[in-house]
């Protein structure tokens, strides 16, 4: 017998209300057991809980109770709406829990319910957790798009491609004997409409980047030689004193990560140590990892002093710090000066960087393919349909079609995912 799993739903306690869900076979008769009568379902009504092995009142709650299989797990689901002083949640959970066939959810079980009872696909499983994980405006639209279904409603509508053109092959087969015109002129239609596809299917992938970086976010490494600046900048974008700031040299020894909301578009300013030449062991490493911070970032900010402004870089952005202690001779086309003293051409380094985020992600336009396992997928199928189109047999482009339909169901998780399902699921809470 399936069992039936308890969680808190809601954040940590103490708050001014918990939600714990209850879903599984004997989760109506659970909370009947604690709330006495039930209420109409999926309506919510205030009951006295009560622990029926001490008998005590442990608390107040709104409850609610859902019969299955149209809940979100797919099961009988309930939920009580209580206090959410710690001794309170932790009460009602033990009573809960005591009960015969009933035990704590574990992380992301209430979700593999949903996707094992057809509730969810596994693209919106995944969705899911972007969502719940999402910290900018940007994440938030690709995270619902993705839980919306839009991903499993694009691969479909490819997969439904495959088997019309597989269809056809077939059809080419039962002429190739008795109608070989016929069979030629379906073999060549079938050739340019795989490599169509096939060229869709590379724009698709060549996309794929931008929404990694929505996803993950934009990377800006602010790299220049050592007591220009680049730590109280980091600090000043921020506005959180989260870089150690002092007048010796080579205070940053290692790349400091701090996230940044760009209008909308998560990022990550990097802070790395001053480069320069040095014999301590340590900050030569600092400085290495530097560089290669640098190189892999999506930006890189350059700071540098009035007195020894550098030519700007045409990969990145010159920013002359230090303005407050003197204008620079002549600032080069493009870069931006500042004062993190008085604060002046902050402003504009802001403005500056999210018009950057925003042309780098262009958040307003669709972008599904964030998560690996769905750029694999596709980048599988796309490959498949190349070699339908260039396979010398009919019987070959056949198979080809249906790996390439394969990959594509793989989205939704219809075929071949089992290995990755243990590591999807463990990304979410104990509540979901």
């Amino acid at each position: 017998m399936t069992a039936t799993i308890v969680a808190l739903a809601s954040g940590r306690p103490p708050s001014a209300i918990a939600v714990i869900r209850v879903s599984g076979p004997a989760a109506h008769g659970a909370i009947a057991t604690l709330a006495g009568p039930l209420p109409p379902p999926r309506r919510l009504s205030l009951r006295p809980l009560h622990d029926p092995t001490k008998g005590i009142l442990l608390d107040t709650a709104l409850v609610a109770i859902f019969p299955g299989p149209a809940t979100a797990s797919g099961e009988d689901l309930g939920e009580l709406h209580l206090h959410g002083g710690p001794a309170v949640v932790t009460g009602v959970l033990a009573a809960l829990t005591a009960l015969p066939d009933v035990r704590l959810a574990e992380p992301g079980e209430f979700t593999r319910r949903a996707f094992a009872n057809g509730r969810m696909d596994l693209a919106q499983v995944e969705g899911l957790a972007d969502l719940v994980a999402a910290e900018t405006a940007s994440q938030r639209s690709q995270a619902l798009a993705l839980a919306g279904g839009a991903l499993t409603r694009l691969a479909e509508g490819w997969r439904e491609r495959c088997l019309a053109v597989l269809a056809e092959a077939e059809a080419a087969l039962d002429f190739a004997e008795d109608e070989a015109d016929v069979a030629e002129r379906l073999d060549e239609a079938a050739r340019e409409q795989l490599v169509a596809m096939a060229s869709e299917l590379a724009g698709l992938l060549a996309d794929s980047n931008r929404a990694a970086r929505i996803r993950d976010g934009l990377t800006i490494a602010v790299t220049g030689p050592p007591n220009v600046g680049k730590s109280s900048l980091v600090n000043a974008l921020s506005m959180r004193d989260v870089a150690i700031v002092t007048a010796i040299p080579g205070t940053t020894r290692d790349a400091l990560e701090v996230p940044l909301d760009l209008g909308g578009v998560a990022a990550v300013l990097i802070d790395t140590a001053g480069l320069r030449e040095t014999e301590d062991p340590v900050e030569a490493l600092g400085i290495a990892r530097a560089r290669d911070r640098a190189a892999a970032a999506d930006l890189v900010i350059t700071v540098a002093t009035p007195d020894e402004v550098p030519t700007a870089s045409s990969d990145g952005l010159l920013v002359v710090n230090k303005i407050d202690l003197g204008e620079p001779d002549v600032l080069p086309a493009g870069a931006i000066a500042v004062s993190v003293v008085t604060g002046a051409g902050l402003k504009t380094l802001r403005n500056w960087l999210v018009d950057w985020a925003q042309a780098a992600t262009r958040p307003g336009e669709p972008a599904l393919l964030a998560h690996a396992r769905h750029r694999a997928a596709f980048a599988e199928a796309e490959a498949a349909l190349l070699a339908a189109a260039e396979a010398p047999e009919p019987v070959l482009r056949a198979e080809w079609l249906r790996a390439a339909a394969h990959a594509f169901g793989r989205i939704a998780g219809r075929v071949g995912v089992d290995d990755v399902l243990d590591r999807i699921f463990s990304r979410f809470c104990i509540g979901k």
